[in-house]
């Protein structure tokens, strides 16, 4: 079977996790497969948006404990040996984790259609999206305590910038679980839907995204995500190359034209 499914349909590129028996969690194999698919929409002119889903009605219930758990644990004896499997074990959820980044950095704008459930590492998916959009319904959670773990995939990073520090480490501490709507009050997820429009709704704004200037929106993107960490003179100077760039593009002198004439634009990333 194959666990990831690809389909692109007026320029929207549609990545569904497809394990659904297994709740939608993710492999490492699923995780690097998710990967290059997001390094190869990055390259194809044809693709205008991307969105990250979940066959059934879970969106990604994160990694597949039974696969990622250390079963036979950190020798405690030999210093030097733990400290060298320490670092093996480190480095493999860091390289693991490099999926969030792509995802994050993607010149692409990206959206997640949450059906269902995302937890841990499912959730950190998601919120490594540009927007996401929710079923009311759906139950979100870090879950990570609950296994006595302390979370990857940069979900603390992810959720702290939307929601702020304390709210974060609260949902991180207890590993409360919020429903979509609560999700949408807090900030975590920008719109929702219930079951009967949801699917509608869903494509309607990915589509929507599809049709905006996509050289533009990954500039936006570029700007928003260097605000996180930077200065303001750093932004000011981003801001500023990343504006007159887009100025050269043929989406902005048809958009001037269009303005000008009272007609409607026909943005075609470039």
């Amino acid at each position: 079977m194959n666990e990831l499914l690809q389909d692109l349909s007026e320029g929207v590129l549609t990545l569904s996790i497809n394990r659904p028996e297994q709740h939608n969690t993710l492999t490492a194999t699923l995780s690097a497969q998710l990967k290059v698919a997001l390094l190869e929409s990055a390259e194809r002119t044809e693709v205008r948006c991307v969105v990250i889903t979940g066959v059934g009605n879970v969106f990604c219930a994160g990694g597949d404990v039974a696969n990622v758990s250390n079963k036979e644990g950190i020798p405690e004896s030999a210093t030097d040996n733990q400290s060298k499997a320490l670092k093996s074990q480190a480095d493999v959820i860091r390289e693991g984790s490099e999926t969030i980044r792509v995802l994050y950095e993607l010149p692409k704008p990206t959206l997640a259609i949450m059906p269902g459930a995302a937890a841990g590492s499912g959730l950190a998916l998601a919120l490594a999206c540009d927007l996401r959009f929710c079923l009311d319904t759906a139950k979100l959670t870090t879950a990570f305590s609950r296994l006595g773990l302390s979370g990857d995939c940069a979900g603390s990073f992810l959720m702290s910038q939307l929601i702020g520090p304390a709210k974060t480490k609260e949902l991180f501490f207890t590993s409360d679980v919020v429903s979509g709507a609560q999700a949408l009050k807090m900030g975590l997820v920008n719109q929702v839907a219930s079951i009967d429009t949801f699917a509608q709704e869903a494509r309607s704004f990915a589509e929507r995204l599809a049709a905006l200037p996509t050289v533009a929106l990954a500039h936006i993107k570029q700007n928003v995500n260097a605000a996180q960490e930077s200065s303001i003179s750093s932004v000011l100077d981003l801001e500023a190359n990343n504006i007159a760039l887009c100025m050269q593009t043929a989406d902005h002198q048809a958009a001037v034209a269009a303005f000008l004439n009272k007609e409607v634009v026909n943005f075609v990333g470039r």
